[in-house]
């Protein structure tokens, strides 16, 4: 029985997995290959020489995309006061405090990244249960525990991005839609990769960008080159 439905093994026919192309070639090569009949997510797996044991090799940030995700994404403020309707002035979909936790305590998920003032941060220590294994909880971190509430939830709106290493050692994220093109998804992918380079840790010895791998939602991976994509991001 086959692993990959019909129209994927015919695709994936097109695209030599022995060749790593650059960060152009690839691109085009991922728009080819596409065949859903909905606008895909594009997204981009990077193996890096990072130990994350190791704490001084954790990578965790986050990256401003200059074309966005091509996703709505829902944003709850934990904030009061004049930062309640700063966040709202921003766009935020939802604000408040105690109100927005029992409503969270009663199974109420509705909302994609969270955001809160410092002062706020005892309130939503309440339901870190909760949001934590979702990553939903605040992260000073990723910039989301901040008095700048209005300038977070306009960077999440316009797409910014949330990643981490896995224990492979591994980072996945999201670059935007099929829908963009090859020029914005170039753009997209170039400015994740620097900022990738940009954390690279003192300890990391070796080789930093060992893999890089782009796929449509439905469509086969394509290989990038490493040093192309190093080149291309300087």
């Amino acid at each position: 029985m086959p692993k990959h439905g019909k129209n994927y093994r015919n695709k994936a026919e097109g695209i030599d997995r022995s060749e790593l192309q650059g960060v152009e070639e690839g691109i085009e090569s991922l728009l080819k290959s596409s065949f859903a009949k909905f606008d895909e997510t594009i997204d981009v797996a990077m193996k890096l020489g990072v130990d994350p044991r190791h704490a001084d090799q954790m990578i965790r940030s986050s990256v401003a995309l200059p074309h966005g995700t091509g996703k709505v994404t829902r944003v709850l403020v934990f904030a009061k006061g004049p930062k309640e309707a700063e966040a709202l002035d921003a766009g935020a979909d939802y604000v408040g405090g105690d109100d927005l936790v029992d409503k969270i305590k009663d199974g109420w998920l509705e909302f994609d990244k969270t955001v809160a003032t410092p002062d706020m941060m005892g309130v939503v220590g309440k339901i870190g249960r909760i949001l934590g294994p979702r990553n939903l909880m605040p992260n000073a971190k990723l910039g989301t525990v901040t008095m700048d509430v209005g300038s977070i939830v306009k960077d999440i709106k316009a797409g910014k991005v949330d990643f981490r290493v896995d224990k492979a050692g591994i980072v996945h994220a999201g670059i935007g839609k099929l829908s963009f093109g090859s020029e914005k998804l170039s753009e997209n992918l170039i400015a994740f990769i620097q900022r990738i380079i940009q954390l690279k840790p003192s300890t990391s010895k070796g080789v930093y960008l060992r893999s890089v791998t782009i796929s449509s939602t439905m469509g086969p991976g394509v290989k990038l080159d490493p040093l192309a994509v190093r080149a291309v991001a300087k």
